[in-house]
């Protein structure tokens, strides 16, 4: 039997692992080289922080953080850990906001739509609380924002329902559903000149309603896409790939949580379906997805709205594991929630040094993120708070793509793009 580190997954660990020490050896903290306008490769710049801790003695800032995680309703539980180790590197290598420590009020929901009503409550009626970051959140989106109120903002890293798309006082700032998944139209016409596309996805909050607008996205870039559900207990998938039509298909799509990304690899092995494109959402990146296939991951091609914790050609991901390295969690960089959780918090502490901490209100903060333009840390060149009026809350509307090569190994096959023209986001 082969040791874990002998095994693709563990060498996925071992190149991050490696990246980090290299960089914590050669670059001193949080200073690395990088232009404002590219990728944010200097943290200490980019938040307007100082190299050092923060000071304990000084008041503490307050932030909200909300996730759906802990039941059977699991999209994102790792944002959390995400939160948590940006939280400890802003602390202990950007000083803080200003010197004052960030610290975070967590409130999580499970599987009922009033565990909102809870969390909205909590934060709307703490006033050290002046922005609430919002996570992989699936349960209670509308009781939370019934309760929290339209006062103070929401920061997201990719937000999930339509009610999220839909909140005038919420910035997600890596996109929404519509915005960040209406990017497989345009890969499908014209990187992967596809004809027919078959969609399969478990029926779980979030990831059902994604499916519908990867759907909705191939068909307006001209791809014939038929779609079929499958209950989240499933194990044998080859039922709804088959009712999908993934045997003629000329792009399959899994719109899935990493458990049925293992059995959607699986079925498509049984099928003989290894040399058709398979087009993936990152969640299909989740350490498990390795641990359930033998050790490695699928070899598709994957789409994301951040940077790649594996993509160790792109100058933004050094800092990033870099600072995971610090923190003591450099495996959480293959976690596409982590890297969003920290492009949050950077994004945040940003605007709060910006603002001060004397001066900091829920309005002046909603005020300086929605005049923010980017580039976005661990994410697009740019930004555009508000651009659709039908979801004001996508900040971004873009996408790259990526195929895995097995081994550790990816290749870049697209920059970022954005949807087809006829792609109508929102609807």
């Amino acid at each position: 039997m082969r040791s874990a580190a002998g095994t693709p997954l563990g060498r996925l660990a071992i190149v991050l692992g490696a990246v980090a020490v290299a960089l914590a050896v050669t670059v001193p903290i949080g200073l690395s080289s990088g232009s404002a306008r590219g990728p944010v490769t200097n943290y200490v710049t980019y938040t307007g922080g100082k190299v050092g801790k923060a000071n304990a003695r000084l008041s503490p800032v307050v932030i909200g953080a909300i996730n759906t995680q802990g039941g059977q309703v699991l999209v994102g539980p790792g944002w959390t850990n995400g939160i948590k180790t940006a939280v400890q590197y802003v602390n202990r290598y950007l000083g803080g906001v200003q010197g004052h420590p960030l610290v975070v009020s967590y409130c999580f929901t499970t599987s009922a739509e009033e565990e909102g009503t809870k969390c909205g409550q909590r934060f709307a009626n703490d006033r050290r609380i002046k922005v609430v970051e919002f996570g992989a959140v699936a349960v209670g989106n509308q009781s939370f924002y019934a309760a929290l109120g339209n006062k103070k903002p929401t920061v997201g890293g990719v937000e999930l329902l339509p009610v999220d798309a839909q909140r005038k006082n919420g910035f997600a700032l890596f996109g929404t559903n519509d915005s960040v998944l209406g990017p497989w139209g345009t890969l499908g016409k014209d990187v992967l000149h596809a004809k027919t596309a078959a969609v399969v996805y478990p029926q779980i909050p979030g990831i059902d309603y994604g499916a519908k607008v990867e759907k909705a996205s191939l068909e307006s870039a001209g791809i014939k896409t038929t779609m079929v559900g499958f209950a989240p207990t499933a194990t044998d998938l080859t039922g709804p790939l088959t009712a999908a039509g993934a045997q003629n298909a000329d792009m399959i799509v899994p719109q899935s949580n990493a458990a049925g990304c293992v059995n959607i690899a699986k079925a498509l092995e049984s099928l003989g379906k290894s040399k058709t494109p398979v087009v993936s959402n990152p969640l299909c990146l989740d350490p498990a997805v390795p641990a359930g296939l033998g050790g490695d991951l699928p070899k598709w091609i994957y789409g994301i709205a951040s940077s790649l914790g594996f993509d160790t050609t792109d100058p933004a991901v050094a800092p990033f594991v870099r600072g995971l390295k610090l923190v003591g969690q450099p495996k959480l960089a293959a976690d596409a929630w982590v890297i969003v959780a920290w492009g949050q918090v950077l994004t945040t502490v940003k605007l709060m040094n910006k603002i001060g901490p004397a001066k900091l209100t829920s309005a002046n903060f909603t005020s300086a993120i929605r005049a923010f333009k980017g580039p976005q840390a661990l994410g697009a060149p740019s930004l555009n708070c508000g651009k659709y009026p039908a979801e004001p809350a996508a900040c971004n509307d873009q996408a790259q793509f990526f195929q895995y090569l097995g081994a550790g190994k990816f290749k870049r096959i697209t920059g970022f793009l954005r949807p087809p023209p006829t792609f109508k986001l929102g609807g």
